[in-house]
């Protein structure tokens, strides 16, 4: 029974850490753009949900910090005309701002 106790905290430890680890590596994302990078940040993004994780995973992206995101340069009218991706909510008359017009104005892509 001693040596039971030491082993359960070092179990509840190490999951406690895997959760950690997991949720800090998607709280900000840089999409890598010619155009400038974008970063996404999930914090802001959940709290438009109201947490509500199912609006965005896994019907948009993998709800997994290692998962690839499948977005890539050029895909704003794409993803815009078939509400995928970022263009699921970022269009007009969506829930967040429309990336029309958006582009380099510290809305999304930031040059640095």
């Amino acid at each position: 029974m001693k040596n039971l106790l030491p082993l359960l905290l070092m179990i509840a430890l190490a999951t406690g850490l895997l959760a950690l680890a997991a949720d800090t590596a998607s709280e900000k994302l840089i999409l890598k753009s010619k155009m400038g990078n974008v970063t996404f940040l999930h914090a802001k993004h959940a709290e438009r949900e109201k947490g509500d994780c199912k609006v965005c995973h896994d019907k948009l992206w993998p709800q997994s910090a290692t998962a690839p995101l499948g977005w890539a340069a050029g895909m704003h009218k794409p993803a815009e005309a078939k509400k995928t991706s970022c263009g699921a909510c970022h269009h007009p008359k969506g829930p967040a701002f429309s990336s029309v017009g958006n582009c380099t104005n510290s809305k999304c892509h930031v040059k640095g």
